[in-house]
C-alpha cells in the first residue's frame, strides 16, 4: 500500500517511521501538551504504541495518522491524522474517521496546526469523502478553532473516560 506524504508551504506530514519515536515519547510525556488530551502524560510504552496504531490504521482502514515536520529543517513538531478508535462513547464514533492532532509546545501558536489539519483534510475530502468527527475537550479554545476552520460544527456534549468532550463532524450527508 503507497502511503502518502503531504507538502504544505511549511511542513510535511508522513507516515511514522521509527525515527519519530523519541520526539513523539518526549511530546507525548509533557503535561502540558496532554492537558486537553487524556489529561495526562504517556509513558514511553504509550508513546510507542500511539505509533505503531498510527502507522498500522492506513493497513486496516485506508487512512491513518502522519508524523508532522517543519519542512525546512526536518524536525519532528507534532502529529495529526484520522483513525477509528473504537471509543464505545455515546454517540457512536466509529464507522467515520475521527480527526486528531497534537504538537510540540514549541510549535504552538505559528499556526502550524491549522496548515497540518487542513491538508489532511483536503486528502481525507480527495480520498475517504464522507463525514469525520472529533473529540476536543471543552477547554481546549485552540483546537476547537482549528476544528471550525476545517468545517467542523458542534454536535453535542459527551463524556468519554469520565471527562467531559465537546463532539464535533463534518461533511454532514
Amino acid at each position: 500500500m503507497h502511503l502518502p506524504i503531504l507538502f504544505t508551504d511549511r511542513l510535511v506530514l508522513r507516515p511514522p517511521e521509527i525515527h519519530h519515536f523519541e520526539p513523539s515519547a518526549t511530546m507525548w510525556a509533557s503535561e502540558n501538551v496532554t492537558r486537553h488530551i487524556g489529561g495526562k502524560p504517556r509513558s514511553r510504552q504509550e508513546a510507542w504504541f500511539t505509533i505503531c496504531r498510527n502507522r498500522g490504521m492506513w493497513e486496516l482502514l485506508g487512512y491513518g495518522s502522519w508524523a508532522i515536520e517543519d519542512r525546512e529543517t526536518g524536525e519532528f513538531v507534532g502529529e495529526g491524522g484520522f483513525a477509528d478508535f473504537e471509543r464505545g462513547m455515546n454517540p457512536n464514533l466509529s464507522g467515520w474517521p475521527e480527526a486528531g492532532w497534537v504538537f510540540i509546545e514549541k510549535a504552538w501558536g505559528k499556526g502550524y496546526a491549522s496548515e497540518a489539519v487542513g491538508a489532511m483534510h483536503e486528502w481525507l475530502d480527495q480520498n475517504k469523502p464522507g463525514q469525520s468527527v472529533c473529540i476536543i475537550d471543552p477547554g481546549n479554545a485552540g483546537s476547537i478553532r482549528v476544528a471550525e476552520k476545517c468545517g467542523y460544527k458542534f454536535w453535542r456534549a459527551s463524556e468519554y473516560r469520565g471527562t467531559s468532550v465537546n463532539v464535533y463532524r463534518r461533511n454532514l450527508a
